[in-house]
């Protein structure tokens, strides 16, 4: 049975989001809209494309440490509805419960693989699968561990005006530099209003502005690491 957050906690949020509610309406009055159409089709080609890299990556993985190649984590979307996302793993835990501890700098759990996976967000790739299931879009808010959204929503008012949108592999927020770890709510506060603000101004423009910003981001990061 799929779980969703509290009703009546959802109801405050959309309203008190209306213009949000408009947007993520007409985001979803079709499966054929532009936004969905747009993830559909560069998920597709993407796995096409990558799909040598994956199995490498699969295999280095394997290599490298012992466990599953593929992280699975409880994850709330779209009105808060459950779903299990996917990355390649990339630590020696798989954590996903009540007691889900962030990654942070030089952290012992990440594998040597893992570091490199992190570094050039290639961990992330496994996620154009939840694309293709409908679970996630190209952009949009981070989905985060479901015991984190527990926790953020009961200390920022707005944490769960994020669920009026489909959760991203990437988003305004992390193009904006609010990304990795949030060791203090205020880092989460800067997320979570970026990802507001992203709800609120939606376009079909904006999101390939952020796709390009995302890709040019990690071909320079990768270029640095070399």
């Amino acid at each position: 049975m799929t779980n969703i957050l509290p009703a009546a906690r959802f109801e405050t949020v959309r309203r008190t989001t209306r213009r949000s509610t408009q947007v993520r309406s007409s985001q979803e009055s079709s499966p054929k809209t532009a936004k969905t159409m747009l993830d559909v089709a560069i998920a597709f080609l993407g796995l096409f494309l990558t799909l040598p890299l994956l199995i490498m990556c699969a295999v280095w993985i394997k290599l490298d440490s012992k466990g599953p190649c593929l992280f699975r984590q409880k994850r709330h979307g779209l009105h808060g509805r459950t779903f299990t996302i996917y990355k390649f793993r990339t630590m020696h835990v798989l954590e996903d419960g009540d007691l889900v501890v962030q990654v942070k700098a030089g952290d012992c759990r990440v594998t040597r693989v893992g570091r490199i996976l992190r570094r050039t967000s290639l961990d992330e790739l496994p996620q154009l699968l939840n694309v293709l299931r409908g679970d996630m879009s190209l952009v949009g808010p981070r989905p985060h561990a479901v015991v984190h959204d527990q926790y953020y929503s009961a200390v920022i008012p707005s944490y769960d005006a994020r669920f009026t949108a489909k959760p991203g592999i990437t988003g305004w927020a992390q193009v904006n530099g609010a990304r990795g770890e949030t060791p203090e709510v205020s880092d989460m506060e800067r997320r979570v209003e970026l990802d507001l603000w992203y709800i609120e101004h939606w376009t079909l423009l904006l999101d390939l502005r952020i796709l390009v910003r995302t890709v040019a981001h990690e071909i320079f990061l990768s270029t640095q690491a070399r």
